[in-house]
């Protein structure tokens, strides 16, 4: 585990002291916003793929 992970970890178990459950749910929805979001920018990049070729 390098340094930045450590610090990722540290600063998540700070946030759920601090404002409880409720970041655990947050962080996952803005997890899967940015899955989402990169999902769509994928499939664009195929459609414009598929229209050159």
């Amino acid at each position: 585990m390098t340094m930045e992970h450590v610090e990722e970890v540290v600063m998540v178990g700070l946030a759920v002291r601090v404002f409880g459950r409720d970041v655990i749910v947050w962080a996952r929805r803005i997890a899967a916003a940015g899955v989402r979001a990169g999902m769509s920018e994928m499939r664009r990049c195929e459609q414009e793929r598929g229209r050159r070729l």
